[in-house]
């Protein structure tokens, strides 16, 4: 079969695909960057598309010859350049229509489990409307047959919700999500690749479930991953309620992992099912929590890769608060009289002296307030390390002696553009 599969780039897409090139068919990967699309996926023909944006008009061309299409795409956070009602439920609806109209014969539609009719989050509740919408496209299947697929937290390498455990892991003392009792059902990532290619020949199902064979709690996911890493045993560190609903504020606001309102809200409520009809449908049964685990690369990269992503918050908001010091010490505290003092040694004297500094204060300023808010973390950080060494070139050429100050105001550059280095790897 030709296969069309949107949101390929992804972190489930990228396993279906692969899936399904392996079962034999004709794969097309879809998505927003044909550039990277190209990058993974080498010999097969990318297709630019955007959920975001597309209408069904624009996906009419691209479905020419194909038979199946898998919906692959998502979004974990809810932004205004991206939203959940334009990925999960607008694009897709225009996707379907589509799909209808260029005579695809089978759609399957990646959502979630917990999308259904008593969805309490904007996540859900977008991926509801898209589902619903294609099993009443053609409700007796002549057409087009259509399987809304509902996978729980989906573990294996490059997932969200695997970094966020890894990252509770790995720390001293690992945090306890909410009361640690919080039920998932993990299914591997390449377990559910395989129940997508299984669902290219099955009939007649409509909604399946994609669960692993067994509920697990959220301390148990976080201690599996932890002894998997091979750290020694430690207690859960309880979160207070307060305070873990003020990380899922933070992290709607700048994160850019698993922790949000919406993802705090759907493990609380829950997400486990009957594991029996999705063996029935497919013939396949998931591999339990431990052998997913198992299946991740190596331990020690993963170990390293959650610590660091546990200091990336810390690197990134003192290196701001850095330069926001700077600014306000500038502006505020230092007094102007040394400063001007400064500037003449360089040649900068009367109202040209007074600009140098009022505009370098604003410029450190307003680097700083950039990085904090999260705009555009790896340009600011290269503008940073741009200053920085204009500032180090001028007091090298006209104020050599600050390299010889007790406090050593400008060797402590060094560090800090390693440690901007760092961050712009990590934010990258």
């Amino acid at each position: 079969m030709r296969v069309l599969v949107v949101g390929a780039g992804g972190f489930i897409g990228r396993h279906v695909v692969r899936a399904l090139g392996e079962a034999g068919h004709t794969v097309r990967p879809a998505g927003p960057n044909p550039q990277r699309l190209a990058r993974l996926f080498p010999g097969l023909e990318p297709v630019k598309a955007d959920l975001a944006t597309d209408d069904a008009a624009a996906w009419r061309a691209r479905l020419l010859g194909i038979d199946a299409v898998v919906n692959a795409a998502g979004l974990i956070r809810d932004t205004r350049a991206r939203s959940f009602r334009r990925v999960h439920t607008e694009g897709p609806i225009a996707l379907f229509d589509a799909c209808l109209a260029a005579g695809v014969r089978r759609v399957i539609q990646i959502s979630a489990l917990g999308a259904d009719g008593a969805a309490d989050t904007g996540y859900h509740r977008s991926k509801w409307a898209a589902d619903h919408h294609l099993l009443a496209l053609d409700p007796s299947g002549e057409r087009l047959e259509a399987t809304v697929l509902r996978p729980s937290l989906v573990i294996g390498p490059g997932g969200a919700s695997t970094a966020l455990f890894a990252l509770l892991a790995a720390l001293p003392l690992p945090p306890r999500l909410g009361p640690g009792t919080w039920q998932v059902q993990p299914i591997g990532v390449e377990d559910l690749a395989r129940v997508v290619v299984a669902l290219m020949v099955a009939e007649g199902v409509r909604v399946l479930d994609a669960v692993g064979p067994q509920p697990e709690t959220t301390d148990a996911i976080t201690l599996a991953l932890r002894t998997w890493m091979g750290l020694p045993k430690r207690p859960l560190l309880p979160l207070p309620a307060p305070l873990l609903a003020v990380a899922a504020r933070f992290g709607d606001r700048f994160g850019s992992g698993a922790v949000t309102t919406e993802s705090l809200t759907m493990l609380r409520r829950g997400n486990t099912a009957a594991v029996a009809p999705l063996v029935a449908a497919t013939g396949i049964t998931p591999r339990p929590l431990a052998d997913q685990i198992a299946a991740l690369p190596d331990p020690q990269a993963t170990l390293r890769r959650a610590r660091m992503e546990a200091l990336r918050p810390l690197l990134r908001w003192s290196i701001a608060l850095m330069w926001l010091w700077t600014c306000v010490v500038s502006l505020v505290f230092w007094p102007f009289a040394d400063s001007q003092d400064l500037v003449a040694r360089v040649g900068l004297t009367g109202t040209l002296g007074i600009a140098a500094i009022v505009a370098a204060a604003v410029w450190d300023g307003a680097l700083g307030l950039a990085l904090a808010v999260g705009w555009r973390p790896v340009a600011v950080c290269w503008a940073m390390l741009a200053t920085m060494a204009g500032f180090t070139a001028v007091i090298s050429l006209w104020l050599p002696d600050f390299w010889l100050h007790p406090m050593a105001p400008v060797a402590k550059n060094l560090p800090v553009a390693a440690a901007t280095l760092t961050l712009i790897a990590l934010e990258a």
